[in-house]
């Protein structure tokens, strides 16, 4: 079998190109891609050839984790049966093409354990989840009571105050970027420098900026906690501030197991809203336009590739 996927050749050159499928097994279904998300986080880096290298990592790459599809093709012991609508965090069936995450391609071989089943009414929302379940974790991660600031209102931001409220938590966020400052639901958007406040207990950073934490720890109370849940190449700050205040500091990577199947269940019972965050869509085809837009135009919360007219 071949697939047409979405290759990252080198650092800002990208194409698409068919690529053989590694064959199937019993327990691997084949999945027929409808969406693909584009990370403006982990996939813009790779973009720019600013990830961190770590093994298997390396060009020609076939990039993406955030795909929904229908299964095409079910082996017997994959659990998994024909026509159902599944959401595939990223796939390793590229044979010796680099798969960081191997998620953007027509078609995916992946174990059937690793494909989640999702209510096909969530059409191209689902390509959030994984994005969710990593809000989750952060939130998890930051463990927060009464009130939070959380800078940065991309689609993570948004996710996680959405999340906040949820848990009965009031976010103030922060969004330096007047066209990101919209589509707040049940929570306040300001500028840094239109918020007087320095007693913050807890701050959420998805901003990944990482000149950020000294301005950060100024605005803690005492005791107070940051939850770094963006992606920082280097973090440094000031240790007398952070000394007065005895800041505590946590870590949120991406989302761990457990994660996602809450999350799917935090959507499907209406609990947690996808809705109002996909701001661009794209045909596959046109992939080489879209991820510049995705990573380069302001304006774009959550970049979807269409891959039904390919």
């Amino acid at each position: 079998m071949h697939a047409i996927a979405v290759v990252m050749e080198e650092p800002r050159r990208l194409k698409l190109a068919s690529l053989v499928l590694d064959a199937p097994g019993p327990a691997d279904v084949v999945v027929e891609t409808l969406w693909s998300g584009v990370s403006a986080g982990t996939e813009k880096l790779l973009y720019t050839g600013r990830m961190p290298t770590f093994p298997g990592m390396g060009y020609p790459l076939v990039p993406g984790y955030e795909t929904i599809g229908r299964v095409v093709n079910a082996g017997p012991d994959s659990g998994l049966s024909v026509g159902a609508n599944v959401f595939v965090p990223g796939a390793h069936c590229f044979g010796a093409v680099s798969v960081v995450h191997g998620g953007s391609a027509s078609l995916l071989v992946v174990p059937g354990a690793r494909a989640a089943r999702v209510d096909a009414s969530l059409g191209e929302r689902g390509v959030l989840l994984a994005l969710a379940a990593t809000a989750l974790h952060a939130v998890n991660i930051a463990d927060c009571a009464g009130e939070a600031l959380v800078v940065g209102h991309g689609a993570l931001g948004r996710l996680i105050a959405r999340i906040l409220v949820s848990r009965g938590v009031a976010p103030t966020v922060w969004e330096t970027n007047p066209l990101r400052a919209t589509g707040a639901q049940g929570y306040g958007v300001l500028a840094p420098g239109a918020d007087a406040r320095r007693d913050y207990k807890h701050i959420i950073d998805v901003s990944g900026d990482s000149k950020a934490l000294d301005s950060l720890i100024q605005r803690l109370a005492p005791r107070g906690r940051v939850t770094l849940a963006g992606f920082y190449e280097t973090v440094g700050f000031a240790f007398p501030p952070a000394f007065m205040r005895e800041a505590e500091f946590r870590i949120a990577a991406q989302w761990a197991p457990g994660d996602l199947g809450e999350t799917i269940r935090l959507v499907e019972t209406g609990v947690l809203s996808l809705d109002g965050l996909i701001t661009h869509r794209f045909a596959a085809r046109e992939a080489a336009e879209a991820y510049p837009v995705a990573f380069e135009d302001p304006a774009c919360v959550k970049m979807v590739l269409d891959w039904s007219a390919l």
